[in-house]
């Protein structure tokens, strides 16, 4: 009985902090709604907000930027920075450009794939992790690359990658 209700408020706070989200969006969107142009600062501010583009908060730019569902999802859908599916506290990118695919990048993502349980695209069970393929970090001289959010990782090899993502992990659970 008692995890019930707890459950219960654990719905609450989370619909309660959805539309308190919601309404701040609406907020920006009523100062972007005077100027031409609108919608990727819309959409900007939305994945900010959220963390991704759920379609709760596409439905609300679609209504009062007065701009059709269906083109809200193509520009989301056009460009790469958008998500519709959350991410998870860290974002792990793996560089597949020419010296980083010839050095043995496919090699590093295949090892961070099954180490995370998650393919290119996917998050992990606890949002802890999100996995994306790059084309070029800049750093080709020091190939393979590997990037935890900001942090770059050079000469990246499979037997390294559970000591960078164990260290990640244990931040995540602090």
């Amino acid at each position: 009985m008692q995890e019930n209700s707890s459950s219960a408020t654990k719905e609450s706070v989370c619909e309660a902090s959805e539309k308190e989200l919601l309404e701040s969006l609406s907020a920006v969107i009523q100062t972007l709604s005077k100027e031409k142009g609108g919608l990727i600062p819309a959409l900007q501010t939305a994945q900010n907000l959220f963390g991704y583009l759920p379609e709760t908060a596409l439905s609300l730019i679609s209504t009062e930027l007065s701009i059709p569902l269906s083109e809200v999802t193509g520009v989301v859908s056009f460009y790469s920075f958008f998500t519709t599916t959350p991410r998870g506290k860290h974002l792990v990118r793996i560089c597949l450009g020419t010296a980083c695919y010839v050095r043995g990048g496919k090699d590093v993502l295949k090892e961070i794939s099954k180490i995370l349980d998650i393919n290119v695209g996917e998050t992990t069970e606890d949002r802890k992790f999100s996995l994306e393929v790059g084309r070029c970090y800049g750093a080709c001289g020091l190939a393979p690359v590997m990037m935890v959010d900001d942090e770059v990782f050079q000469r990246v090899n499979p037997t390294k990658i559970k000591d960078i993502i164990s260290n990640y992990a244990r931040e995540v659970e602090l």
